[in-house]
């Protein structure tokens, strides 16, 4: 039977059944509707009411401009090694630690400015379920070894592959790229990284095709 979009908002909220805070990963390559798919299962949790769910991007971690230019890797922007690894998989297990306590707060990611913005999102105590959203959450290299542990589990978001390089360009293309720059980012530096997140859907718990969900 085809999965829905309503089965995976009962499969969300059966995470919380232990009681205490969970996160939910979402991963899947570069333009595979990761966001999208985040926002639409926030929004359906939380209703009307107070709201028990967090959206917390791993965007937030980038590397800011500066220092990419000082490591020599702005033409690599958006590859693992411009993520602050460490400080995602730290604030993972803060969340999951301090969800009695104070807001905790998160950075999130000004797409017009292409730059990490800190303390950006709120993560009350009330929020019972945090979803995280980002490419490389299934790596199994590097620090990014220390994400997995944090996460209850992790969805794989999967999209027809010319529709998911449509969706690039025209990402690229609406924050300020001509076609030709869109397309030559895409081909340079989205579609190497895209091919490592490829190799990690094996590792998910759940893989959605988001075109079949409603999303």
């Amino acid at each position: 039977m085809p999965l829905t979009f309503d089965d995976l908002v009962t499969r969300a909220r059966s995470l919380t059944e232990h009681g205490g805070r969970a996160v939910l990963g979402i991963s899947g390559s570069p333009g595979a509707g990761k966001t999208t798919l985040a926002e639409h299962l926030v929004r359906a949790l939380n209703g009307f009411g107070e709201p028990w769910v967090a959206h917390v991007p791993m965007d937030g971690f980038h590397l800011a401009d500066v220092e990419l230019d000082r490591l020599g890797l702005r033409d690599r922007k958006g590859a693992p090694e411009t993520f602050d690894a460490a400080g995602y998989a730290a604030l993972l297990r803060r969340l999951r630690e301090e969800s009695d306590g104070d807001i905790v707060y998160a950075p999130g990611f000004e797409r017009v400015l292409e730059q990490p913005i800190a303390g950006a999102i709120p993560v009350p105590p009330t929020a019972r379920l945090v979803v995280t959203e980002g490419n490389y959450l299934l790596l199994d290299t590097g620090v990014w070894t220390r994400v997995g542990p944090a996460l209850d589990e992790v969805w794989f978001c999967e999209l027809d592959e010319d529709e998911r390089v449509r969706r690039l360009v025209a990402r690229h293309e609406e924050f300020g790229k001509s076609h030709e720059e869109a397309v030559a980012w895409v081909e340079r530096s989205d579609q190497r990284n895209a091919q490592l997140v490829a190799g990690t859907r094996e590792r998910a718990d759940l893989v959605v095709p988001c075109l079949d969900v409603g999303v």
